[in-house]
């Protein structure tokens, strides 16, 4: 069951661009409370796992799982629509900017209900926010790409049930380079490296990928980019489309 991108092949370099960001992770560890036993599914190289309880980790993908931290979590080759554990085997699941990933996305947030005893904590997007951030005026059809695939927080706290949702603020030395991440720094977009660890440039085409980048490096050159959006750079926090999603807390 893999998933939308094919991260055997493109994400061999991930862990260059997306690390922990001690801030976000404050929040999402808040969020599974007093649960001594974590599994995190789609775990990737392993950002935000805690490592003051037990956490075993889910990962498909060999080269994410080989980019792990020596010492961090054990982790396991299986899927998150069919996760290999007993009903409440653990007292929480977390699955960090990966849902919009799962090819069959209500099967796998049914897996994390059914694997916890307590609170479902998920990190994502809210797609009606990220319109609001400033890519889009450069790129509207990355916003599309991520909308195609990307849950609308309404429909994913119906698939968990009694959740609720927490805006997640972004720090303008955000260590995790997902694209808000650059909200004040936005020469990192002309960085091929912190494209490829962005999953929605895969989702257009090589044409537009390139008018995008070539439009925002022609805009930072001649200054038109600090024109409109040039208050950003001292902006210490942003309040973008980062979400904290959970559920049974």
């Amino acid at each position: 069951m893999p998933g939308d991108v094919d991260y055997e092949r493109t994400g061999q370099k991930y862990s260059q661009t997306r690390r922990t960001d001690l801030r976000i992770q404050a929040q999402v560890h808040a969020a599974l409370g007093t649960a001594r036993t974590v599994i995190n599914v789609g775990a990737g190289t392993g950002s935000y796992e805690p490592t003051d309880r037990f956490v075993l980790a889910v990962e498909p993908a060999a080269a994410m799982r080989a980019q792990r931290p020596i010492g961090s979590a054990p982790a396991l080759r299986a899927f998150a629509e069919d996760l290999p554990f007993d009903d409440g085997a653990f007292d929480a699941a977390m699955a960090i900017l990966t849902v919009h990933q799962w090819s069959d996305r209500p099967k796998g947030i049914s897996e994390l209900l059914r694997v916890s005893r307590g609170p479902v904590v998920i990190l994502t997007f809210d797609m009606v926010a990220l319109e609001r951030f400033w890519l889009h005026d450069y790129g509207p059809e990355l916003t599309a790409g991520d909308g195609r695939r990307m849950p609308t927080i309404e429909a994913l706290c119906g698939m968990l049930g009694n959740a609720r949702a927490e805006e997640v603020p972004i720090a303008r030395d955000c260590a995790d380079g997902f694209t808000e991440a650059f909200y004040a720094r936005p020469e990192a977009f002309l960085n091929p490296a912190v494209r490829a660890g962005q999953s929605v440039w895969k989702f257009v085409d090589e044409h537009v990928h390139q008018r995008i980048v070539d439009s925002l490096a022609r805009d930072l050159a001649d200054g038109t980019w600090d024109a409109r959006y040039g208050h950003l750079r001292t902006q210490e926090v942003y309040l973008g489309a980062l979400r904290l999603v959970v559920a049974r807390g």
